[in-house]
């Protein structure tokens, strides 16, 4: 399935899919509001106000896969990331990166190596990939790379479009 296509439902129960994106470049991200990585929302949020002038989006699914680190709501995931983050990016319903149940987002993108060649399982929350405006996968950063390295940053001014 092409990542356009990829059916979605917003954090309020909205449908939508990336194609409402088309014409944006993304950067699609694992969410969680219990881990060590939570302060990447900061970045995350820093790059929305930056970038999102220019035709770019982040957006955020939350994953209560590893550690159980996003036990909450649609409602409490809500509150927390705008509260607590001032988070103004689009966030979707929770889902599984992984395994049995893996929504057809992260099965396209678990396909996608990262720098070192790497494909495969989504390692952590905040596992983070740029997607361009015709909706194809630039780049691929493991959770530990800040949301705001270089690398992201020129990922991210690479795939802007115009």
């Amino acid at each position: 399935m092409a990542l356009p296509d990829v059916p979605l439902r917003t954090l309020d129960g909205e449908q939508t899919s990336l194609g409402a994106f088309r014409g944006k470049a993304l950067l699609v991200v694992n969410v969680a509001s219990k881990c060590g990585l939570t302060p990447q929302y900061e970045g995350l949020e820093r790059l929305q106000e930056t970038y999102g002038e220019r035709g770019f989006t982040v957006l955020g699914f939350p994953c209560n896969q590893f550690a159980g680190q996003e036990p909450g709501t649609s409602d409490e995931i809500a509150t927390f990331c705008s509260t607590t983050y001032g988070v103004t990016f689009p966030l979707f319903e929770k889902i599984d990166v992984n395994g049995e149940d893996r929504h057809p987002l992260y099965a396209v993108l678990a396909e996608v190596p990262d720098g070192d060649g790497v494909a495969g399982d989504i390692q952590w929350n905040f596992e983070k990939f740029v997607v361009s405006p015709e909706g194809d996968v630039v780049r691929r950063f493991r959770p530990t790379v800040d949301p705001e390295a270089a690398e992201v940053i020129e990922a991210i001014e690479g795939a802007l479009p115009g």
